[in-house]
């Protein structure tokens, strides 16, 4: 039977933590454009109302995207592997497959809990953003651990046409 070790974890736990605790009223739209809006404006000192908020909703739904692919990456990881399997770190898709459905059920549950914070929103958009995230995580796994195809074989040299006589 292949045992749970705490060790790997730790930090997708540590990670949904911090996914948690910035579904309060701390990464609020409010609070964000606080310190966002000023940056962006030193960058881009001419920009409009409305290409700022454009950019700060790219910035936030980025954010998503990102905290997602890293929270799928540290799930898969964790997610205990066949010792008997040439690598620990081989690709297998029910491993992908729960890590994807961990994420899911987590970003449903996150805006589930901001719907109850007064400053935040549940929205269903950014729960397929986080969705998106958590594949686009995995699929850098797929393209990194997955199994390399063997190289083909080499082709046989073909016999020599060299007529034999006899006398």
């Amino acid at each position: 039977m292949i045992g749970l070790n705490f060790k790997r974890w730790l930090p997708a736990l540590v990670w949904s933590a911090m996914i948690f605790i910035g579904s309060t009223d701390m990464l609020s739209s409010g609070n964000t454009s606080r310190w966002l809006e000023p940056v962006i404006r030193w960058i881009s000192p001419d920009i409009s109302h409305l290409d700022l908020t454009r950019v700060m909703t790219l910035i936030r739904k980025g954010g998503h995207v990102t905290e997602y692919a890293i929270l799928a990456i540290l799930l898969w990881r964790a997610i205990p592997k066949d010792p008997a399997s040439p690598a620990r770190s081989s690709w297998r898709w029910p491993d992908a497959a729960m890590a994807q459905g961990a994420c899911v059920f987590f970003a449903l549950s996150d805006e589930f809990h901001q719907s109850f914070i007064p400053t935040r929103t549940g929205a269903v958009r950014d729960v397929l953003f986080d969705i998106a995230g958590a594949a686009i995580g995995l699929t850098a796994v797929w393209t990194l651990c997955r199994p390399k195809a063997a190289p083909p074989p080499k082709p046989k040299p073909k016999p020599s046409a060299v007529a034999v006589t006899t006398a």
